[in-house]
């Protein structure tokens, strides 16, 4: 999968880039079956107000319903199509099972069109197929991931998200997530087999406040730039740096502050914690 430059025929174009998709996707008609329509907020609850920033306008969209639990066990399914998802960073396939029915999942590297696939613990440790955690082989890539068995995936479903099983201690697996954090997992829980798909989708550059607004996001200002009763950094003469550690209108902590609740339940199952970036 390749990135699409184009002649800067006017200033958006000359900055802005695509994904060629033209051998990768394989139809732009989706399963009808597996459509659900998608209501659009704003960003607003239920009393108006906005709770979400930064939201609202963008193309209308139709939801498509993801198999995260891949619970059919021992039923093959051949990958029918792979598609186009405008609600995720990744692509997804389309899987016809052999008993008739058809599901969408998360699109791994390397899946092909008329490849079949399986869940359970008779699969074998190829890409998309999804097994527990006691049953993957150790060293081997992973993604859509539980974290409660029974739940459905939860780690590891962006485009070009991989994590790593790294060893098994009793009830537990060790996983690396993406982050580079370390932790347990209980091996009841599910994953699936490879990483994740259209791992060049962080290189492409909008190129233009439109394909952001295309996609539901209005335009941001910055808090130093508001009035003191509008934000905490708001206010001062000219441009003053705000005066507090960065963070939201309601007083998040960003650009490093520290937000995890203290003693949370998980803490304990975190061998390692992830990354920091270097500054």
């Amino acid at each position: 999968m390749a990135i699409r430059r184009f002649k800067p025929t006017s200033p958006g174009r000359r900055h802005g880039s695509v994904i060629d998709y033209r051998n990768t996707i394989t139809t732009d008609t989706p399963e009808k079956s597996l459509l659900e329509p998608l209501k659009k907020t704003g960003g607003r609850n239920a009393h108006g107000h906005i709770t979400s920033r930064r939201r609202g306008g963008g193309a209308r969209r139709h939801y498509r319903i993801i198999d995260f639990k891949r619970n059919k066990d021992g039923i093959p399914a051949r990958v029918k199509t792979i598609e186009y998802d405008p609600n995720r960073s990744a692509n997804i396939a389309l899987l016809a099972y052999a008993d008739g029915e058809k599901r969408y999942i998360l699109a791994p590297k390397g899946l092909e069109v008329g490849r079949i696939v399986m869940n359970g613990s008779e699969a074998e440790p190829k890409v998309g197929n999804c097994m527990k955690l006691k049953d993957i082989p150790v060293g081997l890539d992973i993604h859509n991931i539980e974290l409660t068995p029974g739940k459905g995936g939860q780690v590891a479903r962006g485009a070009g998200c991989v994590s790593r099983l790294m060893a098994r201690e009793g009830n537990y697996a060790v996983v690396v997530m993406p982050s580079g954090e370390m932790r347990r997992i209980h091996v009841e829980c599910r994953a699936t087999i490879g990483s994740i798909g259209n791992a060049d989708h962080q290189h492409v550059s909008l190129g233009k406040a439109g394909r952001r607004r295309h996609m539901g996001r209005r335009p941001k200002v910055r808090g130093s730039a508001m009035n003191p009763v509008a934000h905490p950094m708001g206010g001062g003469e000219g441009r003053s740096g705000g005066g507090r550690h960065p963070c939201s209108p309601t007083g998040v902590l960003a650009k490093g502050g520290k937000t995890r609740r203290p003693n949370k339940a998980s803490d304990k199952l975190i061998i390692r914690r992830r990354k920091k970036k270097r500054r």
